[in-house]
């Protein structure tokens, strides 16, 4: 990408060391750094104060990166990442819903499925944080919309918007499945 090259660049000119560029836009030095390498990418706020300190217009910053931002956030990642989502959805739930009857009718054995159950499914929450971190996807989001003329009020409001229907959806499944195991123990300890 050409940020790194672009933010090298600019803040040679005005002579800013690393330390001093990220205590003007509010980051850590190793943020900055992590832009210059091309480890991450920064968020439209933080673009936003960049391109206040070098004096220059975000699209100048940004110089190449615009069509780039867009082809990352192609919709084979986007459909992988969801799919390894609900995997870890599906995973998780058998790991709530299966403890007691794999132990009540397995005994050793059904504690043992269940433990295998949850090293699977904590390998693959740690592999969806790994893709989740790789692709970027809200921060490249963010930053095409910007480009596109939204607000930031209107990025933030779209984020948020985003966020609520998948905790309704994990509320209501965390509530049917403390239901399911309730009335599992029910009819297991009561006569």
């Amino acid at each position: 990408m050409e940020l790194c090259n672009q933010m090298k660049k600019y803040r040679n000119e005005l002579g800013l060391s690393q330390d001093a560029l990220a205590e003007k836009i509010f980051v850590s030095r190793q943020t900055i750094s992590n832009w210059e390498t091309g480890k991450n990418y920064p968020d439209v706020n933080s673009l936003l104060r960049m391109s206040e300190v070098f004096g220059i217009t975000v699209d100048v910053l940004l110089k190449g990166d615009a069509q780039e931002i867009k082809e990352m956030i192609k919709k084979e990642d986007q459909t992988e990442f969801q799919q390894l989502g609900w995997l870890y959805t599906g995973l998780m739930f058998l790991m709530i819903a299966t403890p007691i009857p794999l132990v009540k009718f397995l005994k050793f054995w059904g504690l043992c499925i269940w433990g295998v159950l949850a090293a699977i499914t904590i390998g693959v929450a740690v592999l969806l944080e790994k893709k989740k971190k790789k692709l970027n996807i809200q921060t490249y989001r963010e930053i095409a919309a910007f480009l596109e003329g939204k607000r930031l009020d209107e990025i933030e409001a779209a984020r948020e918007e985003g966020i609520r229907p998948y905790q309704k959806i994990l509320l209501a499944i965390g509530a049917g499945t403390l239901a399911l195991i309730v009335c599992i123990l029910m009819a297991v300890f009561l006569p």
